[in-house]
């Protein structure tokens, strides 16, 4: 990951003789030798803006009718068990497309246990949810219906599906979106996932700088930007054109010390190591994408810092030490103006389009 995270941006960092660590591994195994950098101005740099094409599973194709149907039903809050929220109840515009309270609250007003994240580019993720516990949108989205998020219970879908097919509008919706199938607990759950994978974040003022509109960026972002692929070395866990190495391969997932500060080890939330059952997992979590970052306060998996400034500075000063700490992060030693120059750089990020809701419902 070393490697592929110094490629990126050419000479925009020199690496001196560190071992290229692994995510989730324990921060016993390996020494903290902070790198140094050779500086190289942003204009120099040969930036990664090109996400990519969307994957599609061969077993859900996209289709205009099916991604119409999706959009609806990611607004409907008759989808919850109480009928209370919808999807976008948790990723709403106002809150840069993640949660609005640091932590997430259910279907009933149950209180869940993790911060709502950003769902632009979802459909990229090989991994969703911080834990990396399922594998795609479709079980994602029926994770999210049947759990404490909607509500509904283990199994509960299908009768869920029964509900929506006496209503007139979505009868038609689906015959359009999957002739022949109808409307069942699958059909539903891919209509979502179909809508989930047009919510593409591609069109930032960093996306214009990286190609080749050098006038997109302020001086001070510009400056931000060298310190974040340079001495603060942020790039090794938000990878451009991402911004986050969540994405790329099979996923990654670390402990930074976020939710462990002042908990005992028994009061601590695994993360990773509920899905994985290794001790190198225990706290791990997904780095989330930067990508609108600046917009979607408050931060972490626990919602814990409530400003860009204040997430900065945490993984800028070294986390928080704990047993399984990640050795990829430490204290840099960022001056106050460094730090306001990456928040700058931040918000170059903000994407430009917003989530817009349908028409009219069913």
């Amino acid at each position: 990951m070393l490697a592929f995270a110094t490629a990126l941006f050419g000479s925009a960092c020199h690496h001196e003789e560190t071992p290229a660590p692994t995510a989730s591994t324990s921060a016993a195994s390996t020494a903290k030798t902070a790198p140094t950098f050779t500086r190289t101005t942003a204009d120099e740099m040969q930036l990664q803006w090109d996400l990519g094409k969307m994957p599609i599973p061969s077993d859900n194709p996209q289709s205009d009718p099916k991604i119409e149907l999706g959009h609806e039903l990611f607004f409907d809050k008759r989808l919850s068990a109480d009928r209370s929220l919808s999807c976008y109840s948790c990723h709403q515009n106002e809150d840069g497309n993640g949660g609005h309270a640091p932590i997430a609250t259910g279907a009933n007003g149950k209180k869940l246990t993790r911060h709502s994240p950003v769902m632009w580019n979802v459909g990229y993720l090989p991994k969703l949810y911080w834990d990396g516990r399922v594998d795609s949108l479709e079980a994602q989205a029926a994770a999210a219906l049947e759990g404490s998020t909607m509500g509904l219970g283990t199994g509960k879908l299908t009768d869920k599906a029964a509900e929506i097919a006496k209503i007139p509008g979505y009868q038609q919706a689906f015959k359009a979106a999957f002739p022949g199938e109808g409307i069942t607990a699958k059909t539903l759950v891919q209509a979502i996932a179909s809508y989930e994978r047009t919510l593409v974040c591609n069109d930032t003022r960093y996306d214009q700088y990286a190609q080749g509109n050098k006038s997109a960026l302020t001086d001070q972002e510009k400056h931000g930007l060298e310190v974040f692929t340079g001495k603060a070395y942020c790039i090794m866990c938000h990878t451009p054109p991402f911004f986050s190495l969540g994405y790329l391969g099979a996923g990654a997932f670390f402990d930074v010390g976020i939710g462990t500060e002042g908990k005992e080890e028994k009061d601590v939330d695994v993360g990773r190591m509920a899905v994985t059952q290794k001790e190198g997992d225990w706290a791990a979590f997904k780095p989330p994408s930067l990508r609108n970052v600046s917009k979607s306060a408050p931060y972490f998996h626990d919602g814990s810092r409530a400003t860009l400034e204040a997430a900065v500075r945490f993984m800028a000063g070294g986390g928080a030490k704990n047993k399984n700490l990640t050795p990829i992060i430490a204290d840099k030693k960022l001056t106050d103006e460094e730090v306001t120059q990456i928040v700058a750089f931040l918000g170059a990020l903000d994407c430009q389009r917003t989530l817009e809701p349908p028409k009219k419902l069913p």
